[in-house]
């Protein structure tokens, strides 16, 4: 199988969630207000994931220089893939959610199939190496 797609999916991956991450870092009470979510009551709820966002983004951005190096890291960004889109989805079908979440939840689902595919491709490619 072509992994040539590889590099370039996690390269993406670690512009967006570092771009997004960012984003909320600095600017989430622009946000919230855009969107007409109250936010939550303390700017730590947000700026932590924002954090872990950048954390992961620069993962995915290792993972994009060698992603048969580092194949061992992509289960972790399909954990954090399947955790947001899982919850985010979870509470759209049965509480509701603010719209301002559900757009970046079809991101991460994409992701997620996207980094399963990746990490068996990988595989299969050291097997025929």
């Amino acid at each position: 199988m072509n992994t040539n797609w590889i590099k370039p999916i996690f390269l993406v991956a670690a512009i967006y969630d570092g771009i997004l991450g960012l984003i909320f870092l600095v600017a989430h009470e622009s946000i919230f207000a855009f969107f007409e979510v109250a936010p939550p009551n303390h700017p730590a709820y947000v700026k932590f994931p924002a954090l872990l966002l950048v954390v992961f983004g620069a993962m995915f951005l290792q993972i994009a220089t060698d992603p048969a190096r580092f194949r061992s890291l992509i289960p972790y960004g399909i954990a954090l893939k399947a955790s947001y889109a899982g919850l985010a989805f979870w509470y759209q079908f049965t509480m509701g959610i603010p719209f301002m979440w559900v757009p970046w939840a079809w991101f991460d689902l994409a992701f997620l199939v996207a980094f399963a595919i990746a990490y068996r491709a990988l595989s299969r490619s050291n097997l025929s190496a």
